[in-house]
Parts: structure tokens; C-alpha cells; sequence
């Protein structure tokens, strides 16, 4: 399993956000509360970021060491700032590489994707099956290894085809699920409007004035964090959160 998280709202450093807290991202790297088995995500990490002043297309940093080990990341966490942030870190699934291009998030044009999860049977039938279902310019945009990929390559195809991004993930989900089935928490992100779907691990909200923060487990103190409903799909904004059963 993994542990993923987006922010909308006021700038905020990628260190307030994901280092500060007491319960930070960087902890959730050696420390999870709420993983369905074990505690430890050490197999890589990874940060998107927009500047909308520069370009709609999101900045990446990811590596395949613990968040917890990366000195670089903490020497500049300070000094960048955003409006819009997905970040992740990873626990692979078996049987797949510990590589950079395994960690999340992933992205293509002005999105960014996280799985917290996995396909049950990846690496053999499923991911052969789910692979032939997408499209050539998809299937050729696949870095690595991953089934986080591919489950991304499904959704962009969805995306490509007009679909919401809520409805892109809800008809990823149902896809696997007619193959083999896993672990399917996702989640989507523009810079302006998250997505994210429950099913197996944990997810919880929060609203705070212009902020609306979507992460698999509470990282601070603040009340107000509201757990997801398993099988759901949310949709949220800096205007808002929407919660509907997938």
C-alpha cells in the first residue's frame, strides 16, 4: 500500500505541508496509522506542484529512496510554495520494481495521479488484459513497470474522451474490478479540481476557510478531518467537497 494526499487552497511550502505536521507525510513514510497491513512505505516518494504563472503543467520531483532519507527534498521543501499539490510515498506492490518511475505521482500534460493500492494479479494475467485496453497513444506514454500506470493510462483515456475526471476513476475502477480486482484508492488532479476514489484504504477530508485538503490518513490535529465512506468517489475544490457512492 501507499499513503497519498492533495492540497487546494493558499499558497503553502511543500515543508508546512508535508514535513511540518506531526503526522506529516514524511512520518506516514515509516510510521502509517491507518494502512490496511504494515506501517512502512520506504520504496520511493514523490511531489507535483503548480505555478499557474508559469505554465498549466505541474513540477515533479520523485525518487525511488524513503521521503525520510532525501536531504535534498528537505534543503528546498522550504522554499517552494503552491496553490495545488499532490504528493505520495510508496510501498510496492510485489513483485514490481523499487524504481523512480514506480513512484507517484504520475503525470501527463496538466494531470497528476496517485494509486494507494493495487491490481490483484498484476504481474501476471490482469496487467496483460488491462494493457490491452487502452489506446496506442496511451499504452506508448507507459514508463515503467508499474500498475499505477496503467491504471493512469486508462483514466487519461477517459479524460481524452470527454469524461469528468469523477467519472474517469469510477470507470477505471469498474474496469479492474471486471478483471481481477485490488485495492483501488486513486487519485486525479489539474491544479484546480481533485478526484479520488475508496475502495479497500482509508481516505479523509478536510475543509479549512479556502483550503480543502483529500489525504489517506489525518496528518495534524485539526478538527474537522472527515473519513470517506469505502466505495466512494470525491470530488473537491477550493469551493467545495462532493461525496457519492461509486
Amino acid at each position: 500500500m501507499c499513503r497519498h494526499l492533495s492540497y487546494l487552497g493558499p499558497p503553502i511550502t511543500l515543508e508546512a505541508l508535508l514535513l511540518a505536521p506531526r503526522h506529516a507525510l514524511v512520518r506516514q513514510s515509516y510510521d502509517a496509522r491507518e494502512m490496511v497491513s504494515g506501517k512502512l512505505n520506504a520504496d520511493g516518494f514523490g511531489v507535483g506542484w503548480y505555478d499557474f504563472g508559469v505554465r498549466a503543467e505541474p513540477a515533479r520531483y520523485r525518487r525511488a529512496v524513503p521521503m525520510w532519507h532525501d536531504q535534498s527534498f528537505a534543503s528546498f521543501a522550504g522554499i517552494v510554495s503552491s496553490t495545488a499539490v499532490v504528493a505520495a510515498v510508496r510501498n510496492a506492490t510485489p513483485g514490481l520494481p523499487v524504481e523512480e518511475s514506480g513512484s507517484a505521482p504520475f503525470t501527463s500534460g496538466p494531470w497528476l495521479f496517485s494509486l494507494n493500492g493495487f491490481v490483484r494479479g498484476f504481474t501476471a494475467d490482469a496487467g496483460i488484459e488491462l494493457r490491452s485496453l487502452l489506446s496506442a497513444r496511451r499504452l506508448a506514454g507507459i514508463e515503467g513497470a508499474s500498475d499505477s500506470e496503467v491504471l493512469f493510462a486508462l483514466a487519461l483515456d477517459r479524460l481524452d474522451a470527454g469524461a469528468p475526471p469523477t467519472d474517469a476513476l469510477a470507470a477505471v475502477v469498474e474496469t479492474v474490478e471486471k478483471v481481477s480486482g485490488g485495492y483501488l484508492n486513486l487519485l486525479l488532479a489539474d491544479g484546480h479540481t481533485t478526484a479520488a476514489t475508496t475502495v479497500g484504504n482509508t481516505l479523509y477530508t478536510i475543509e479549512d476557510g479556502s483550503e480543502v485538503t483529500v489525504s489517506s490518513e489525518p496528518f495534524d490535529g485539526r478538527g474537522g478531518w472527515t473519513k470517506v465512506p469505502d466505495r466512494s468517489v470525491v470530488r473537491a475544490t477550493t469551493d467545495g467537497l462532493e461525496v457519492q457512492a461509486l
